[in-house]
């Protein structure tokens, strides 16, 4: 009994040794890949930026063919008044 008590304590011991040694090796980040990553930080901020501001021009120019539409309507209006109105006034 007095053997299989040492031997898993041994066990016990010898596993979190290497749980630790594991642990602490894997831990770390180079300086290269902290370059890298703040790297691909800075890119993605710039992307989200780009696409901000694509967004607002969407959005600008959306209002423009908006007012473009209207005026168009508008145009449109009057020409078929004025058609009429040129109508009435050749079947006078």
């Amino acid at each position: 009994m007095k053997i299989v008590k040492v031997v898993r304590n041994t066990a016990i011991i010898a596993t979190f040794a290497i749980t630790t040694a594991f642990l602490s090796g894997c831990g770390g980040v180079s300086e290269a890949e902290m370059a890298q990553l703040n790297n691909l930080k800075s890119e993605v901020n710039s992307l989200q930026s780009q696409a901000n501001s694509l967004k607002d021009e969407r959005a600008n120019l959306e209002k423009e063919i908006a007012a473009k539409t209207e005026k168009l309507a508008q145009c449109n209006k009057e020409k078929e008044e004025t058609k009429a109105n040129l109508e009435k006034m050749s079947s006078k």
